[in-house]
């Protein structure tokens, strides 16, 4: 008797969230999945335990990845507000980011049926929206803002520019419009610099 063999963690991951992230938590079959992990059902189950806890691995997987862009953009030297701005223009000339945010996408695809889902995704969103909130002080803490201003809002804004931003890629469409529309976002928060210090 063959014995099955072993699988790899971090390369089913990274398969199965490409494939939910393109197909949604309900249009992913079991097929699919065994197809893109080329992995059988028992397996599958054996790994994971569940499609449910599957998925919920995978947000983790692609929160952690954007976490990591925002803390190096938090650790970055130099302006706040221009690493803010230069990662809304890399999105926008990015080839690969050509789909809608998987923790939006999930709060619009999941039910009531699928809370723990939902609850995942929505305090990822809270966690990102409080990493950006961290560069927008770290800007005022510069003297980039003025002391008035509002990092939480601000970055509230920020992360809703992005998910249009995300939104408009997965449209699909003339990427030089996808450019402009990021460099006009980036522009946006370049004039919070540029109002304070004129």
């Amino acid at each position: 008797m063959t014995r099955a063999r072993p699988y790899d963690r971090e390369t089913a991951l990274d398969a199965a969230l490409t494939l939910f992230w393109r197909k949604g938590y309900h249009a992913t079959s079991l097929k699919d999945l065994e197809a893109a992990l080329a992995m059988k059902p028992g397996s599958i189950y054996a790994a994971f335990k569940s499609k449910e806890e599957l998925y919920l691995s995978t947000l983790e997987r692609y929160f952690q990845r954007n976490r990591a862009q925002f803390a190096r953009l938090r650790g970055a030297t130099g302006s706040p507000l221009a690493a803010l701005a230069d990662f809304l223009r890399g999105f926008g000339r990015s080839e690969a980011g050509g789909q809608a945010c998987m923790l939006v996408k999930t709060l619009l695809d999941v039910t009531e049926q699928d809370g723990a889902i939902g609850l995942r995704a929505r305090n990822y969103l809270d966690e990102m929206t409080a990493e950006i909130t961290a560069i927008f002080e770290a800007a005022r803490d510069a003297g980039e803002l003025p002391e008035g201003a509002d990092p939480a809002r601000l970055a509230r804004r920020y992360q809703a520019d992005m998910t249009a931003l995300r939104i408009e890629a997965h449209r699909g469409g003339d990427p030089v419009a996808l450019a402009a529309l990021a460099d006009d976002m980036a522009r946006d928060v370049e004039r919070l610099r540029l109002a304070e210090s004129g």
